[in-house]
């Protein structure tokens, strides 16, 4: 059997090649933000669309511990949840990868996309975006992740094995 090959190139991850898939979550001046506590603090307001209330979705805050990957990588897998969002944050300064295809039935893997983020960027995965799973490139990191939380009846992860093709990330 002769499998489809793609490779996904790197791509700094900025919020206008993001928007598609989902929020940029990052200090900048694109980001409401204002002065608070006396003026001892900044808050960057509203930066990211939680969308948990599906299906009387609740938000629940977690840590997620990815072990670091290296590079070449083949993708096995992408995962998506129709029910919520999924935010991803970062709790050191460390590059992270984000593989992404669009929202829909099955991802369009010859639409697939892969950044790598910068210092201190995080992402927040729009509902039904398809993603693969964590990637950490440097060492172990830590990431706040915000998402959905409900009836344990809810089929909120959808999985896509990657059997027809051979995705790689080089």
């Amino acid at each position: 059997m002769s499998l489809l090959r793609i490779s996904l190139p790197i791509e700094p991850l900025t919020a206008d090649a993001f928007a598609p898939y989902g929020d940029v979550i990052e200090v900048t001046g694109r980001a409401r933000n204002f002065s608070i506590n006396e003026g001892f603090a900044q808050r960057y307001h509203d930066l990211a669309r939680i969308d948990v209330a599906a299906g009387a979705g609740q938000p629940i805050v977690s840590i997620f511990r990815a072990k670091p990957r290296s590079l070449p990588m083949r993708l096995h897998m992408l995962e998506r949840h129709p029910l919520g969002s999924q935010a991803f944050m970062p709790l050191s300064p460390l590059p992270f990868l984000v593989v992404v295809a669009q929202a829909g039935p099955v991802p369009q893997l010859n639409q697939m996309r892969c950044f790598q983020t910068a210092d201190c960027q995080g992402v927040n995965y729009a509902r039904g975006t398809w993603h693969h799973p964590l990637i950490a490139l440097k060492a172990r990191c830590d990431f706040l992740v915000i998402d959905r939380s409900g009836d344990m009846q809810d089929e909120n992860c959808d999985e896509y094995a990657l059997d027809s093709a051979s995705v790689w990330i080089e």
